[in-house]
């Protein structure tokens, strides 16, 4: 039987915009790891982040009320994909990936006190379990309301981290972007 929160009653929302800022983040944290290795601040890792930064920031400033919406939407689509990924990756190895993901997701937004506050992090652990079981995590957080401004940063970092694990599983870091910008090279081909 089909649910109501099935992906296909979902917007997609703008998956593009939310990569972006997925993609940033992820290589703003791999360009810091890289710094603490070598012991060394370069110019052009510190401009690059400073890039970033910028960039993050006129996309923002850019959404208009609607298109913040498909902001969230585009996020939610991101988590799905990636659960969607994770969950067919620990399948093959005979894994529950609600058991391997939602407990680690948890314990890594416990330790992000300053960003992420408290109780945003069951609905973040929502939205991840109804994606590992095959809901769309928009439309299952719809059905409590609007977002707020505290779930922001953790609808954020929820993607952030998934992609973060993807990345370090297949030991790619460009792997989780590459996920979807090649999912999305398919739909538009088959439009």
């Amino acid at each position: 039987m089909s649910s109501p929160f099935g992906p296909q009653h979902a917007p997609a929302g703008d998956v593009g915009a939310a990569l972006m800022l997925i993609d940033s983040r992820l290589k703003s944290v791999y360009d810091g790891m890289r710094r603490d290795e070598s012991g060394e601040e370069d110019e052009d890792s510190a401009a690059s982040e400073a890039e970033r930064r910028d960039l993050a920031g006129h996309l923002g400033d850019s959404l208009g009320p609607g298109g913040f919406h498909e902001l969230l939407d585009g996020a939610c689509t991101l988590i799905y994909l990636f659960m969607t990924w994770l969950r067919k990756a620990h399948e093959e190895h005979g894994k529950d990936v609600i058991e391997y993901v939602v407990p680690t997701l948890v314990t890594s937004m416990r330790m992000m006190p300053r960003s992420i506050r408290p109780e945003a992090i069951p609905t973040m652990a929502g939205l991840v379990i109804a994606a590992g079981t095959g809901l769309s995590p928009s439309l299952w957080r719809r059905q409590y309301g609007e977002w707020t401004e505290a779930e922001m940063t953790p609808l954020e970092a929820t993607a952030f981290l998934l992609a973060e694990r993807i990345n370090r599983i297949t030991e790619d870091q460009d792997f989780a972007t590459r996920l979807i910008t090649d999912a999305l090279t398919r739909a538009e081909e088959e439009l």
